[in-house]
């Protein structure tokens, strides 16, 4: 039974210097083993530190101030028991890790971990119409539909400059005026919805802020910026995102090549800084322009490779289906994730048939899981205060976030996971070879095919007008027996084909039920 404490103390003061210093505090387990958690500063003369342990007892605690600042806090030490508390079925499960598949994430009791991630870049705004109650009753709709990821934003957020209204929540902003000083009652705020995420099962991946902010801020303050995360958050089941778009300059740079250079070289160095801060180890991974590996210096700064593949609708296929295999063949392995690709509704269009393709095409070309978005959701556009333009003078939708969550993409991905998950989905891996035709650079609506060899095989075939033919499966068990059925990734509905002998390594499927995109289903049962 996992407990959590806050251990507070007052300063001597906190000036406009001491509030930036690096104040952390060691805990000391009833075992003797010792953990230096950062601590933040919450405002006024109140530092805080919060600490979780699988331990109950006496735990002892001694504060210890680095860097500049004179908070009189340094050295103060005291005891505090904790008892067993019944903390989220979440956190009870611990935080994620890399599995014994080094392509795949688990939970930390050992259970594998489907990512079906949601996108609220703006989630920490409040507007009208967008508070505490709306964003409670987004991440019940999503745990509903299957969802397990939220990624969220810092506050330092993509398509707006510092310190744009629409970026506030109750409390402002962030950051003062020039980045002059910590806005601790934002946070406060922030803490509300980052704990309701995990209270409704949902892991966060908090996005620490979108890349281009980095050159206004400097590297020096982002890492305050970063330490003030992981010391409010780090001790929740969280997942870190160093960056947004790490590399993408802002959109209106005049020097963006110097601007991506810098971007990469900072973000690395702020990964390294994430590590040695986090006493909790959270997972780290980065949002890239393209691929993660390629936005930092030092790919070992990250457990989960992210990439995105385009916001085209059906254009983006080719360069989707270009990344989505490299990815997963990339070494040394990392669990793959496509964090951002084709926003349902987004610049109205990549609708419902786009978002089955792109999931179901990453999930069996290895990917550990998918993110969804939706227009409306990323900026959480409310009826009253949509959010309006970006900085080059267009609005993307204004469809707002409530109607959005009803986009039915949304459930359709949940339906996947459902079908995906009855099986050790973590053995699953890619083999496209094993059905004909099969998709190639020539011809991307051609079947996709992965599992797991001799027990099960599952068949993606995209939608293709006026063909309506069933695969040949190939590479089964030669005379072996198989189950077999055609799942309508719309509805989730069956259709049985009952049972089906191997014929010299294969089996040729019948028509599909109705022209549209299905999932073949092949699973040997024991005679």
């Amino acid at each position: 039974m996992h407990s959590r404490i806050e251990v507070r103390a007052t300063a001597r003061h906190v000036d406009a210097v001491a509030w930036a210093a690096e104040v952390s505090v060691e805990f000391v387990n009833p075992l003797g083993k010792v953990m230096i958690v950062p601590a933040f500063w919450d405002g006024g003369q109140e530092w805080c530190a919060r600490y979780v342990s699988d331990l109950t007892g006496i735990h002892r605690y001694r504060w210890i101030v680095n860097g500049v600042g004179n908070t009189g806090l340094g050295g103060r030490q005291g005891t505090i028991e904790l008892v067993p508390a019944g903390l989220t079925a979440l956190e009870e499960r611990g935080r994620l890790r890399i599995g014994s598949n080094p392509r795949r994430l688990t939970y930390g009791d050992g259970a594998p971990f489907f990512w079906l991630g949601d996108t609220w870049w703006l989630g920490l705004v409040q507007r009208e119409g967008w508070g505490l109650e709306e964003f409670r009753t987004l991440a019940a709709d999503r745990v509903a539909k299957g969802f397990t990821v939220v990624q969220i934003v810092a506050g330092l957020y993509p398509d707006l400059p510092p310190c744009d209204l629409r970026g506030f929540n109750e409390a402002g902003h962030p950051w003062e005026a020039g980045y002059v000083r910590i806005n601790p009652a934002y946070f406060d705020a922030a803490d509300r919805r980052i704990s309701a995420l995990v209270e409704a099962g949902l892991t966060p991946c908090i996005v620490g802020a979108w890349g281009y902010h980095l050159p206004w801020m400097g590297i020096e303050r982002m890492k305050q910026h970063w330490r003030h995360l992981v010391a409010r958050w780090g001790s929740y089941p969280v997942i870190w995102c160093l960056a947004g778009e790490a590399t993408m300059p802002y959109y209106l740079s005049e020097q963006r090549e110097a601007d991506a250079r810098l971007q990469q070289q900072g973000w690395t160095e702020i990964g390294r800084y994430v590590r040695t801060t986090d006493p909790y180890c959270n997972l780290v991974t980065i949002h890239p322009c393209t691929g993660g590996r390629q936005d930092v210096e030092d790919e070992s700064v990250l457990d989960i490779e992210m990439f995105g593949t385009g916001h085209g609708d059906w254009g983006s296929v080719p360069f989707h289906m270009q990344i989505v295999p490299a990815a997963y063949n990339r070494t040394p392995p990392m669990p793959a994730i496509n964090a951002e690709v084709c926003y349902e509704g987004h610049m109205q269009s990549n609708w419902q048939n786009v978002q089955r393709f792109m999931f179901w095409t990453s999930l069996l070309s290895g990917t550990a899981g998918y993110t969804y978005g939706a227009g409306g959701i990323w900026q959480m556009n409310t009826h009253a205060q949509p959010h309006g333009p970006s900085p080059q003078g267009v609005t993307y939708e204004n469809t707002p976030w409530d109607v959005a969550a009803q986009l039915p993409g949304a459930r359709q991905l949940g339906l996947g996971k459902e079908l995906l998950t009855r099986y050790p989905w973590q053995e699953i891996h890619p083999l496209p070879d094993s059905v004909e035709p099969r998709w190639n650079p020539d011809n991307y609506f051609l079947p996709y095919a992965a599992g797991i060899q001799d027990e099960v095989r599952l068949i993606y075939i995209p939608g293709r007008i006026y063909q309506w033919s069933g695969p040949l499966v190939k590479e089964l068990k030669e005379g072996a027996v198989y189950r077999a059925m055609y799942f309508d990734p719309i509805t989730g509905v069956e259709y049985d084909l009952g049972r089906v002998t191997a014929r010299d390594g294969g089996w040729q499927a019948p028509n599909v039920p109705l022209a549209q995109d299905w999932i073949l289903v092949v699973e040997h049962i024991q005679e």
